[in-house]
């Protein structure tokens, strides 16, 4: 059995955006603890020219959803950006896993040498072969949000760890 585009993202994706679920709810935990409102850490960022929490978690399910959707060859489901909790950052997490697992295997992976075309900003567009349009741009893109997002909270005290980033890895301990 081959390796596929499909198989190579799908997965990782959803593992990816399920575990930035996981780590919503430490946040969430974190806030009730130390009496903190928790809008104080969806608008905490790194530094003042980086996207805030609640940002990063919206590019990253937009990466996720639209990078996929170019490659299945249908249209995404639109995110209004709205979301003020992390309930509903949560629930927007949800949205895009289900739309992921939703998506027609067989036409990603028949993407692979299509040509993708794709928004870059507000005036400009890429293109790049399916293949390198998920190993080069969605993957990396999405990996950085999720990274972005995991280093403002563990900045802001919530404790995190390595496994809480990685999430539910299909691996066995011996």
């Amino acid at each position: 059995m081959s390796f596929s585009m499909s198989k190579a993202s799908i997965p990782a994706l959803e593992l990816g955006l399920n575990a930035l679920s996981g780590v919503l709810d430490k946040a969430q935990a974190f806030a009730t603890a130390k009496k903190v409102d928790p809008s104080v850490l969806l608008g905490a960022r790194l530094r003042p020219d980086m996207f805030a929490l609640a940002r990063q978690v919206q590019v990253a399910t937009d990466l996720a959803k639209n990078g996929m959707a170019r490659l299945a060859g249908v249209e995404p489901p639109r995110f209004e950006d709205n979301e003020t909790t992390i309930d509903q950052l949560k629930a927007r997490l949800a949205k895009a896993v289900a739309f992921l697992k939703g998506l027609d295997t067989q036409k990603i992976d028949a993407a692979s040498d299509r040509a993708i075309i794709f928004p870059l900003g507000p005036d400009h567009k890429g293109e790049m072969k399916g293949d390198d349009y998920l190993n080069h741009f969605i993957l990396p893109n999405v990996y950085f949000h999720l990274t972005a997002a995991y280093a403002i909270l563990r900045h802001s005290g919530v404790e995190l760890g390595k496994q809480d980033y990685l999430g539910a890895i299909p691996m066995k301990m011996t």
